[in-house]
C-alpha cells in the first residue's frame, strides 16, 4: 500500500470508547507512544476495531501543529505529543520538521519557514506535535 500521509503510526488498539455516533480509539505504538483517533461507529464496525487489534493511524504532515517548549497553554487537540526536534528540512516557503517522541516514534510536520524561526526550532529543541483526534485516519490490514 502506498499513501500520501507522511505520518504512519503502527500499533495496537489499547482503548476503545463507543458512543452513539462516534468512537474514541487509542492506538499505542510498540515504543509506548499513544495516538487518539475519533472515528464513526460505522467505521468501528466496518474495520472490525477491537481492543488489541493491530491498526495503522495516518496523519498528514500539514495537519500537525508544532509548539516549542512548554508554554503552559492548554489546547483542545487530543494528541499533545512531546518530544525533541530531530531535524528540519527547509524548503522555499515551508519546512518539514521531524519530532522524535520518547517512545522513538517520529512525527512529521510541515510548517512555514517563518514559524520555524519564530519558534526557535532546531535539532535538540523540545517541541510538541498537536494533532486533533478527528485528523487521525485509521486503517487495518485485510488479513487482520
Amino acid at each position: 500500500m502506498k499513501i500520501s500521509a507522511r505520518n504512519i503510526f503502527e500499533g495496537k488498539i489499547t482503548s476503545l470508547v463507543n458512543g452513539k455516533v462516534n468512537a474514541e480509539v487509542e492506538v499505542t505504538t510498540p515504543g509506548g507512544d499513544r495516538i487518539v483517533a475519533v472515528v464513526t461507529e460505522s467505521s468501528v464496525q466496518s474495520l472490525g476495531l477491537a481492543l488489541g487489534k493491530p491498526v495503522l493511524a495516518f496523519v498528514k504532515a500539514p495537519w500537525v501543529i508544532v509548539m516549542a517548549g512548554d508554554c503552559g497553554v492548554k489546547f483542545s487537540a487530543r494528541n499533545q505529543l512531546a518530544g525533541t526536534v530531530q531535524s528540519i528540512d527547509k524548503g522555499a516557503i515551508n519546512s518539514e520538521v521531524r519530532i522524535k517522541l520518547s517512545g522513538g516514534t517520529l512525527v512529521y510536520a510541515v510548517i512555514t519557514n517563518e514559524a520555524v524561526m519564530e519558534l526557535g526550532l532546531k535539532p535538540g529543541v523540545t517541541a510538541s506535535a498537536l494533532i486533533k483526534a478527528s485528523h487521525v485516519v485509521l486503517g487495518v490490514s485485510e488479513s487482520s
